[in-house]
């Protein structure tokens, strides 16, 4: 896997667990002010959310990069196979 490969799928895991980790411990604000949101969370913790889901991120990608290199799942075959399939139809 190249570098630039690894920083995409890095980016990619990413971008599904910080929606994974977004909804974590949002309580709704007993008191809601004019012009909010009725189920805006009181205090939303950005900037924790970001760091767990960056953790979170490197471990998914270093177990997914290990698979890719010591080809326990080889995806260039899966993809050869797909390829032909299709061209079977």
């Amino acid at each position: 896997m190249g570098i630039f490969t690894g920083i995409i799928l890095y980016v990619m895991i990413f971008w599904l667990l910080i929606f994974m980790v977004l909804p974590w411990g949002n309580k709704v604000d007993e008191t809601v002010e004019t012009g909010n949101s009725t189920g805006a969370p009181a205090n939303p913790r950005i900037k924790q959310k970001f760091m767990i889901t960056a953790g979170l991120s490197v471990v998914v990608w270093v177990i997914v990069f290990s698979l890719i290199h010591f080809q326990v799942i080889d995806f260039y075959a899966i993809a050869k196979q797909m390829t032909q399939e299709d061209l079977a139809q």
